[in-house]
């Protein structure tokens, strides 16, 4: 459904990084523990939640490739300043927490039919701890700030990829999940339907959302690492997750350049599951164009943005 999506507030900050946090908010009623309600969306915005009440009948699927030549040599680049280990998923995950800090809107959610602005840049991903047909998976959440550079990013994926990867019940998701998977099938149902419903009304314990996989700004699969290419992966009704990003592997073609020259490009795909009702087309084409100028200037990854842009009230 077509939405209108007003323009955000801009704060900006002297050119001198990293840019001031914004004053935090006074907690109003309606709030949630993981984000504030908007209250100033047009009619069609409040109203579109009820519409389209579950998150998977309310996804769109973008398909579309970049060029990573630049992006390749900036990870290089990366590699030999100390960075042992940068890839394209640092990359990407450092382009998105920049575009966030520009358009904000990306990272609402919709919970209990209401729209709102999340407070942090949260990211969930899965980690295989071992590389063998039976190792064991698990999944972890890396929290970011609109300011943060890709060093900074990159140093925290790093740190919780490190602790996933440790033997046995690595961190709280693994715990929960082998208590949850010790109730019997009937009672598990019932359980989950109570989870489903405080969630509802924004009384899910903090500590469950906290672990949670299917809450948080997006969920990423680099199967380009595993060399598998790009899936249409759906969205999860449970939890307030918007988007699922899924990036396929590096490939070549020869294409004819301006000059009718033949000239080799480096790309990959990627495709991008999003619930419509956060945010409008023309808002998230904005979002697609920054994503494409990153990938060409890549540079401007290594300081934080000079101006930070807070979402509408």
């Amino acid at each position: 459904m077509p939405q209108q999506t007003q323009e955000p507030q801009t704060t900006t900050t002297p050119t001198t990084p990293p840019p001031a946090p914004s004053k935090p908010r006074k907690r109003r009623l309606g709030d949630r523990f993981e984000g504030r309600r908007l209250r100033s969306l047009d009619p069609l915005n409040r109203v579109a939640p009820y519409i389209m009440p579950d998150r998977a009948g309310s996804t769109n699927v973008f398909h579309s490739s970049l060029d990573i030549k630049a992006a390749e040599k900036y990870i290089r680049q990366k590699r030999v300043e100390g960075l042992k280990g940068y890839g394209m998923l640092h990359f990407f995950l450092s382009a998105y927490v920049r575009i966030v800090s520009q358009r904000p809107a990306i990272n609402r959610f919709v919970s209990g039919q209401k729209v709102y602005a999340r407070h942090h840049i949260e990211i969930n991903f899965v980690v295989k701890k071992e590389f063998t047909l039976d190792g064991q998976e698990t999944t972890v959440k890396v929290i970011c700030t609109p300011a943060d550079t890709t060093e900074d990013i990159f140093h925290k994926i790093n740190a919780v990829i490190a602790e996933a990867r440790w033997e046995g019940d690595s961190n709280s998701a693994d715990s929960a999940a082998r208590i949850l998977n010790r109730i019997p099938g009937l009672f598990l149902r019932w359980a989950v339907g109570v989870f489903k419903l405080l969630d509802y009304f924004g009384k899910l314990p903090r500590g469950l959302i906290n672990l949670s996989p299917f809450h948080g700004s997006m969920f990423i699969t680099d199967l380009g690492s595993i060399s598998l290419p790009g899936v249409d992966h759906h969205l999860y009704n449970f939890g307030n997750c918007p988007l699922f990003l899924a990036i396929g592997p590096k490939q070549k073609e020869f294409v004819l350049n301006r000059e009718g020259q033949v000239t080799e490009r480096r790309f990959l795909e990627y495709s991008l599951s999003i619930d419509e009702r956060v945010c409008d087309g023309y808002y998230f084409a904005s979002v697609f164009r920054m994503l494409k100028e990153i990938f060409k200037n890549p540079d401007q990854l290594s300081a934080p943005p000079e101006t930070v842009i807070e979402d509408v009230d």
